[in-house]
């Protein structure tokens, strides 16, 4: 500014001289930008800069440390090094992100990074600003690695599927229908009959035999399959991620991508409180396989449950039983309950009307013939859920139930172990009972680790 100055002090003034102030003034300002840009290059080699994540795999809203380091050659220069948080990142304003090093020794800062956005993402290089002892001169580049972070959406971890605590498997497939045809399975050897078909001998049996023999084989055929997925708000108890309907889109997502290697014909329903929410009918076009986990991925997530929601309905058979209790009862309350229990035409009118009962006698009547229908819900309403299992195991039908246990995805379900383990206990009896039906499989669902603690402390 003062040399500009003297400049047109000059021009103003007539006065050469002070022209020669201002070249002076000129030049020594040149002279120090010349010495700041070689002081800056001599900086930039002897500059050491990292910036360090420990974990570079991430689930959905966790967060991480990240660590900036830099240390520089002696320099008169002020060198300021800032580490660059992505945008899809969360920050706290009082973070300490910056470094100045001001020697060969490292300066280290740790500052925490919140992911809260699903996805791939890399940090920008950290920013050096340099700026000379003066102030007259400034400069800022990058400088340093670029760290890459995936972030994985929130997801049930050590998903447990199984039956009284030990782990099972279950698979989507070809069944054989137990009669005699074309098929891949060898069922029976016999003697070979003149319209047996050529391809039909076994020869390794005929040479042992003497005879020819052709051998049979059972007739397969595909599965026809249901999803039928309760989507209500009592299966969005849970922590975020892990409540009881992640872990049962995790199953039913498997069972989907199993029902398409297969090519087994598979269907969804989804059921909301306003009973069927999402109908896909049975098909094997792969687009169907796609439809059905975009349904399953995409679930809205619901207000959690309020309170104990589990049925205490009785079901005509305990309706009467308790008819006949009361038949030698004269009291007024006996009077009054006897007539209700009577007739169990109530008891049937609330079944059917609740969503998940109503909804298996929707795809039932509209399909038709044997199936094989995958229930995922919890054990919250028992009486709505045996009657569901019954009525899908008509007609020869199969069913496989996947449940959620109350005891683990309550609230501080594990604080009370000794309560914990006879809530599962109890779970287990009604889960033996539905399994007791023929056709039926009943499995649980959830988080292997409560579980176990759960069976470990009683074990111990």
């Amino acid at each position: 500014m003062g040399t500009l100055v003297l400049a047109l002090l000059a021009v103003l003034y007539d006065r050469p001289l002070l022209l020669l102030g201002a070249a002076g003034g000129g030049g020594y300002l040149l002279a120090h930008q010349y010495r700041f840009v070689r002081r800056v290059r001599r900086l930039d080699r002897g500059l050491a800069v990292d910036l360090s994540v420990p974990q570079t795999y991430l689930t959905q809203g966790d967060s991480s440390p990240v660590t900036l380091q830099a240390a520089t050659r002696e320099t008169p220069l002020s060198v300021t090094v800032t580490a660059n948080a992505p945008a899809s990142t969360t920050v706290s304003p009082d973070a300490e992100r910056s470094v100045e090093p001001d020697g060969t020794e490292p300066v280290t800062t740790t500052f925490e990074v919140s992911w809260p956005t699903v996805g791939s993402v890399c940090f920008d290089p950290p920013t050096v600003t340099v700026q000379d002892q003066y102030g007259l001169f400034a400069e800022s580049f990058e400088r340093g690695p670029t760290p890459e972070v995936t972030v994985e959406p929130n997801r049930p971890r050590r998903l447990h599927v199984g039956q009284g605590g030990e782990e099972s498997s279950v698979s989507f497939g070809a069944h054989s229908t137990g009669q005699l045809g074309e098929g891949l399975d060898p069922a029976e050897l016999r003697q070979y009959v003149p319209g047996d078909s050529a391809g039909d001998i076994d020869w390794k049996a005929t040479a042992r035999l003497n005879e020819p023999h052709v051998r049979e084989h059972e007739a397969e055929t595909d599965r026809r399959s249901v999803l039928l997925v309760d989507s209500r708000p009592r299966l969005d108890d849970g922590r975020p991620g892990e409540t009881k309907l992640d872990y049962l889109r995790e199953v039913a997502v498997g069972l989907a991508d199993q029902a398409g290697d297969f090519d087994d014909p598979l269907g969804l329903y989804v059921v909301d409180e306003a009973g069927l929410a999402t109908e896909l009918s049975p098909s094997t076009n792969s687009e169907r396989y796609l439809a059905i986990k975009d349904v399953l991925h995409d679930l809205p997530q619901k207000a959690g449950s309020d309170g104990d929601t589990r049925s205490t309905v009785r079901g005509p058979g305990g309706a009467q039983q308790a008819h006949v209790a009361l038949a030698g009862d004269a009291s007024a309350f006996s009077t009054t309950l006897r007539p209700y229990l009577r007739d169990s035409t109530a008891y049937v009118r609330r079944i059917e009307s609740e969503p998940l009962f109503s909804t298996v006698q929707t795809f039932c009547s509209r399909l038709g013939g044997s199936l094989w229908t995958f229930i995922f819900t919890d054990d919250s309403n028992r009486v709505e859920l045996r009657e569901a299992v019954k009525l899908a195991r008509a007609d020869g039908g199969h069913v496989v139930v996947f449940l959620t246990p109350d005891v683990l995805f309550e609230p501080g379900g594990l604080r009370d172990l000794d309560s914990a383990y006879d809530q599962y206990v109890e779970f287990e009896e009604f889960r033996r009972e539905l399994a007791g039906f023929d056709r039926v499989s009943v499995f649980e669902v959830g988080p292997g680790d409560r579980l176990g603690a759960i069976l470990g402390a009683r074990r111990a």
